[in-house]
């Protein structure tokens, strides 16, 4: 198999495989083509892919020559029009938000994997990129509310004085929720944390998060464990809760989301209007809509004093270790499809490739996207 390796596009800064993945690649007898400066943003130079046996090449040359296609966001403008039916392309590109570029691999015929549908069972873990990356999004979006917020975080002792500790609210108790929690409590916040899922109360607590509690929340083990679609009725109860606790907050941190929707609306106007001027609110949910109202895409929105901050790829600002993880998520899934003899095997009868697998021979094969589509 001939594995080829994309520059990202735009304000990425990540890489989908660094050299010590690749080398991991070569040593499966799988050739690598690198496009010439796709590890320059995370500090991997050409001569370090050449070093553990990949070849660097033109963009030109890895689209003519390679069978298998990897980058970490979708095709730029354009490249839809360069892949070639027997090519795959494996990428994490929102199918179930963005359809129409699965037509358009459908159209084509192209055989498609979205690292963003890997499944969330025990055998996937070490392939889930979704959770790596929420990982360094719950991190990094307590770093940048802690250096926005004109208080501190932690309590202080001082001559002058006792400093109060700040007070966060985590909305959401994922991965990125469950990583800010832990975070925000390492500098020393109180934190509040609100999820419809009553499972992640105990997890919650042992990371020091007090758990808010609203009865009567819709739960689906058949979702894989995420969030679902909630009554009227728990909305009301929902929202009245969480307005209480955002008033009283220093910090707010939106992580909710929902596969395939448009993110939950958590902070409406009228909270931002009754939060404190100096609060911030990091939303993480911005590429989908944000959870809160006023939220705008890689923007930040000023408003009555409260810096609301729209960030939907904190990952691309810690560009070593997010690709690290990406690659060696990468790297656990492509095994699932590599020979003996480092061929290219498209094992659908495995659950994980099948599950990932997106069009093939101008056939959709998840059963989630099919489903959008076909009834949208």
């Amino acid at each position: 198999m001939i594995l080829g390796l994309l520059k990202e596009h735009g304000k990425e800064t990540r890489v989908a495989l660094l050299p010590e993945t690749v080398k991991a690649f070569t040593d499966l007898k799988v050739e690598v083509l690198v496009e010439q400066g796709a590890g320059e943003k995370a500090f991997a130079s050409d001569a370090d892919y050449e070093a553990v046996g990949a070849k660097t090449v033109s963009r030109d040359e890895v689209f003519a020559k390679a069978e298998v296609l990897l980058q970490i966001q979708p095709p730029a403008e354009g490249d839809t029009g360069r892949i070639k039916d027997s090519q795959v392309w494996i990428s994490a590109f929102n199918p179930l938000w963005d359809t129409t570029l699965v037509k358009t691999f459908l159209d084509k015929g192209i055989t498609t994997f979205s690292l963003d549908l890997i499944p969330r069972t025990t055998r996937a873990q070490a392939m889930d990129i979704l959770s790596s990356m929420a990982t360094v999004s719950g991190y990094m979006a307590v770093l940048e509310a802690a250096a926005k917020l004109p208080t501190f975080f932690p309590m202080f002792m001082t001559a002058a004085g006792t400093i109060r500790p700040a007070n966060v609210l985590i909305l959401g108790a994922g991965v990125a929720g469950l990583q800010a929690i832990a975070t925000s409590r390492k500098l020393g916040a109180q934190v509040q944390v609100f999820d419809v899922r009553s499972a992640v109360k105990e997890e919650v607590m042992s990371l020091g998060g007090k758990f808010v509690e609203v009865e009567g929340a819709t739960e689906d083990k058949a979702a894989g464990g995420y969030a679902v679609e909630q009554t009227e009725e728990y909305k009301k109860k929902q929202q009245d809760r969480i307005n209480e606790v955002a008033a009283k907050s220093n910090v707010v941190i939106c992580t909710a989301q929902i596969p395939g929707r448009k993110a939950p609306l958590l902070i409406p106007k009228e909270a931002v209007d009754a939060m404190k001027p100096g609060s911030v609110i990091i939303d993480l949910a911005a590429s989908t809509g944000g959870n809160c109202e006023l939220t705008k895409n890689d923007e930040v929105v000023e408003y009555k004093g409260v810096s609301i901050i729209g960030q939907s790829n904190y990952p691309a600002q810690k560009p070593v270790d997010a690709s690290r993880m990406f690659g060696k998520n990468v790297l656990n899934f492509m095994k699932l499809m590599i020979g003996e003899e480092g061929e290219l095997n498209l094992n659908f009868e495995d659950d994980i490739v099948k599950g990932t697998c997106i069009t093939h021979a101008k056939e959709l094969h998840n059963e989630r996207v099919k489903s959008i589509i076909e009834n949208a």
